[in-house]
């Protein structure tokens, strides 16, 4: 068993009772499969996609389930199409303008009220570049959020006051081209 102790590393006790530690870089998608906590009910596996049975699945085999999914949801007429690093990246984008719109909008913030908001919480991309896991956010920034990369992020999410988070993304798709959105009559 493998237990995640700080940034980035982590402590095990294996079969046989002996213990080590290691980062999280130093350890291959195998090894991670042995990544397991000690939650309220028992031990639970740390992996994002688990096989039917509840065990961690390894990552090449996330491809296979998502092209699955597309070729079921081109069988029935519907184009849709989505991989794992899909999700991450939409994950990434819908959190920087959720995070963005939360803090101009929802706390009524002045660019100086701002300021300070992110002095002492953090800026949106560092609070997303942990939500990633991230350990750089230019990492966050160079590869994650390619969409928006070269716009001016303040300026467009300031446009039109009366917009929701999700009108603000739907928005970005449209102006830049870059970002996919899923059709309307696909969502029902």
């Amino acid at each position: 068993m493998r237990n995640i102790t700080g940034k980035g590393s982590v402590q095990w006790v294996d079969e046989h009772g002996s213990t080590g530690t290691s980062t999280l870089d130093n350890l291959d998608d195998l090894a991670r499969l042995n990544l397991y906590i000690e939650g309220e009910h028992g031990i639970e596996p740390m992996a994002v996609w688990l096989t039917e049975a509840g065990l961690p699945m390894r990552y090449r085999s996330w491809n296979r389930v998502f092209s699955l999914a597309n070729a079921r949801c081109a069988a029935q007429g519907l184009q849709v199409f989505c991989s794992p690093h899909m999700l991450r990246h939409s994950f990434a984008l819908q959190m920087l303008i959720s995070l963005h719109y939360a803090l101009d909008r929802r706390l009524g913030l002045s660019a100086t009220d701002r300021k300070y908001y992110e002095t002492v919480y953090g800026n949106v991309w560092s609070l997303v570049k942990d939500l990633l896991g991230h350990a750089s956010e230019e990492t966050t920034k160079a590869v994650y959020l390619e969409p928006v990369r070269g716009l001016q992020l303040d300026t467009l999410l300031n446009d039109a006051s009366d917009e929701s988070a999700d009108e603000l993304l739907t928005r970005l798709a449209e102006q830049t081209g870059l970002i996919l959105d899923v059709p309307q009559d696909v969502t029902a």
